[in-house]
């Protein structure tokens, strides 16, 4: 079976050299990968959160699928698609979002971000802030569930975003019961040394909303040479000693030359390398990298029709993963319209619904778990030194399943109340995501239990 791996690049400006490395070099050398399934894909509805440009947007989907194609990467070997190309992805979105905590989005670090900054302002917490930017990472999530990726390339930044997705497919895993394996697998992020965030200019992630990047293409090598110009360095002299892991050039460095090209010019800089040289070798390597990539994209951009072809190719393959599956995901939540009879069968699998289960523990005290639909413990009750006490309790659980509470506490976990008394406390080690999932499940379940 091939590994499946998927990543994609939002479409809100000119590929920069950040793009390249973080995301679309290792993604065209992992295709290589004869035991490899790569999704590749223009995030464009992405776009649409923090870009109200049309003109920029549709300019951006092109220079970005051009970029792609001129590092390498083959169409005939890939699924390589426009995200807005694919329906299924914002059906697939909403089924999602009908499943994600708000508790959980809440803790999501752009809504945070924003929501800090509009408090450093003296402004109410969600000023400024669309369902778009809240709901991104369920977006994301769809994007990845979608295809079932196995690896998801990501920058350190996203990981967050992976995690999510995680939490929102054993959600929706454990809402809907499949008849054979779960229907999302649990996808994991891959985060190399290429996919560490690359600095800008200033010193900070480079982005273009920084305004510190440097050109991949556009602007020919001038223009990569006066970008790392403006680079910040320090006052020291050529011939005085510096210190190369201080300065933001040597990362830039390091993410375009080789091993052996690095040690050489960390080397140089502790010996006395002036600033300016190394500004010019840096310019060197990168122009070493980019260089040939630079004629074949100017040549895909004189082709847009060309391009456009690729694109429509790659959106009917992948839609020829994600219709199917859609189908059977449609059925699963109940809005099946008879697509087929496999279809059908696929889903109409016994309902096994969550149950409570007395036991025995290590200690010869007595106490019950809440398992889901597959058996999975949810939660293991406090002991109890009778056992009828612990089956009175379950007994009540199930007649009284309404009063019972799933009360969060942040960072000590969550606690399950019935009428005050402290019926099971979150087991220790949960991340504050599992946790998040935990407590929505938990509630279901009980839910479940009374119905």
């Amino acid at each position: 079976m091939k590994t499946r791996v998927l990543t994609g690049i939002t479409t809100t400006g000119t590929p920069h050299l950040g793009n390249y490395v973080g995301a679309i070099r290792p993604a065209v050398l992992a295709a290589e990968d004869p035991n490899v399934d790569a999704f590749f894909f223009l995030a464009d509805y992405h776009a649409l959160i923090k870009c109200e440009d049309p003109a920029r947007i549709a300019k951006s989907r092109l220079e970005i699928a051009a970029t792609w194609l001129a590092a390498g990467l083959n169409p005939d070997r890939t699924h390589f698609y426009r995200q807005s190309d694919i329906p299924e992805i914002p059906e697939l979105c909403w089924i999602l979002t009908c499943v994600t905590g708000k508790g959980l989005m809440n803790r999501a670090h752009a809504y945070k971000a924003a929501v800090d900054a509009n408090r450093d302002k003296g402004v109410e917490d969600d000023d400024g802030v669309t369902m778009g930017l809240f709901s991104y990472p369920i977006l994301m999530a769809a994007d990845i569930l979608m295809f079932n990726a196995h690896k998801v390339p990501v920058g350190r930044d996203q990981v967050q975003h992976l995690e999510m997705a995680r939490d929102i497919a054993a959600r929706f895993n454990h809402s809907y019961d499949a008849a054979t394996e779960p229907w999302f697998v649990m996808p994991e992020a891959v985060i190399g040394d290429e996919s560490a965030v690359l600095p800008g200019l200033d010193g900070r992630k480079m982005s273009k909303s920084y305004n510190n990047t440097i050109p991949l293409f556009e602007g020919g090598s001038k223009a990569i040479k006066t970008a790392v110009a403006r680079i910040v360095t320090d006052s020291l002299e050529p011939g005085q000693p510096k210190d190369p892991f201080a300065s933001n050039l040597l990362p830039l460095y390091q993410a375009v030359a080789s091993p052996a090209q690095s040690q050489a010019y960390i080397k140089a800089l502790q010996e006395g390398l002036g600033w300016g040289e190394a500004k010019a070798q840096l310019v060197q390597a990168i122009e070493a990298q980019v260089g040939g990539m630079r004629e074949r994209y100017q040549s895909l951009m004189a082709r847009p029709d060309d391009i456009e072809d690729i694109l429509q190719s790659g959106a009917k393959k992948a839609r020829a993963t994600a219709a199917p599956f859609m189908a059977q995901l449609r059925s699963a939540v109940g809005l099946g319209s008879g697509v087929s009879a496999q279809v059908d069968k696929a889903v109409k699998s016994k309902h096994k619904g969550p149950k409570l289960v007395q036991f025995k523990d290590a200690a010869g005290e007595f106490r019950f778990r809440l398992l889901d639909q597959q058996n999975q413990t949810l939660l293991v009750s406090l002991p109890h030194a009778n056992p009828k006490n612990a089956g009175a309790l379950i007994g009540k659980i199930k007649s009284q399943s309404g009063e019972v509470k799933v009360v969060d506490q942040a960072n000590d976990g969550y606690q399950v109340l019935l009428d005050g008394e402290l019926v099971a406390t979150a087991e220790p080690g949960l991340s504050a995501e599992q946790l998040a999932w935990r407590v929505q499940a938990v509630a279901a379940a009980l839910q479940e239990l009374g119905d």
